[in-house]
């Protein structure tokens, strides 16, 4: 979309000004919370109740002391552009931010309101903050995955299949193109893996049974990158995997306890917890800018037992006492 057309979306709403102090000793305070997952999903209420808390534990109370205004856009663009228009002229103190497509959209929308993102990839890479450390502007947040947990998904597959010589990656380029340099990145490396790693791009759910049963046909692993889409077309991706007898790994733990093989990623809970934290201190009159961006700091295994022996495995001791939790 053209910066031009959206600022006719907005209907001028965007330049509104807004100072982080300018609310009135006693005043509600107005958060709003943009998610690119869909309302209903078991990760985004995880999320959501995560973040619920924080604030909790940080005074922070809906209805008493702050309105927390919450919109679910998926990854739908006109959905993400008709909530932005919708959230900027309520006047937030800050607006929490959850995708990629809707970071971007919003820091075209407003150089003046607080944006917090969270659970967002190469947040640098993209053009959201010029560097982690030093944000500027009225952007900071939280990021997700590095290109380096490539190789670790990777190693993971192989661990519980010695023999596997390539695996492909899943994403949306619409809505995770950085996964292009993750990939390049990878391949760069002096010390790559002996397994191949191939892109298996997909924009639709035709595009994504096609690619699974490919994958499978060929004896590849599969791994699901993290993906707003890819949220969204988890039902889907299960039932094409267990159907072709798929080798499944995710970033997301919904995945491995709906039925996948395994999930290893940053805890999102955790991370939309941690973010409440920024959420509280802008509130209390600091800068965006001037609070570093970071970076998750607790992961977690979970394998599916009971996936991995219907796909015959035979799987290690060792690597089921890694695991942060076995699913049997």
């Amino acid at each position: 979309m053209k910066r031009r057309e959206f600022i006719t979306l907005l209907g001028g709403a965007a330049a509104w000004p807004l100072a982080a102090g300018a609310q009135q000793p006693g005043q509600l305070r107005r958060v709003g919370v943009l998610l690119g997952v869909p309302e209903n999903d078991p990760e985004t209420k995880s999320r959501v109740r995560a973040f619920q808390l924080g604030m909790r534990d940080a005074g922070w109370i809906d209805g008493r002391n702050v309105h927390i205004e919450y919109r679910y856009a998926g990854t739908d663009p006109e959905a993400i552009k008709k909530h932005i228009a919708e959230l900027i002229p309520l006047a937030p103190d800050v607006i929490l931010a959850n995708s990629s497509p809707i970071v971007a959209l919003l820091r075209s929308a407003t150089k003046t309101i607080p944006i917090v993102f969270v659970v967002v990839n190469d947040p640098v890479g993209q053009g959201f903050i010029p560097n982690l450390a030093h944000p500027g502007g009225n952007v900071t947040g939280f990021s997700f995955i590095e290109p380096e947990i490539v190789g670790k998904w990777i190693n993971l597959l192989s661990d519980v299949k010695p023999d596997l010589s390539r695996v492909a990656l899943m994403y949306n380029p619409n809505t995770a193109a950085y996964y292009d340099s993750y990939l390049r990145s990878f391949k760069a490396l002096p010390q790559q893996s002996r397994i191949a790693v191939d892109a298996a791009p997909v924009r639709s759910e035709a595009e994504v049974e096609q690619a699974v049963a490919e994958v499978a046909r060929d004896g590849r692993g599969l791994i699901v990158a993290a993906d707003p889409y890819i949220v969204s077309m988890r039902e889907l991706i299960l039932k094409s995997a267990e159907q072709h007898r798929a080798l499944l790994l995710a970033p997301y733990r919904q995945f491995a306890v709906d039925g996948g093989l395994m999930s290893y990623g940053p805890d999102t809970a955790d991370i939309f917890r941690r973010s409440s934290s920024y959420v509280d201190r802008i509130l209390k009159g600091e800068l965006p800018g001037n609070l570093p961006a970071q970076s998750p700091d607790k992961f977690e295994l979970v394998f599916n037992l009971r996936r991995a022996k219907a796909l015959g495995l035979s799987v290690p001791e060792p690597f089921l006492q890694l695991a942060d939790q076995v699913l049997e």
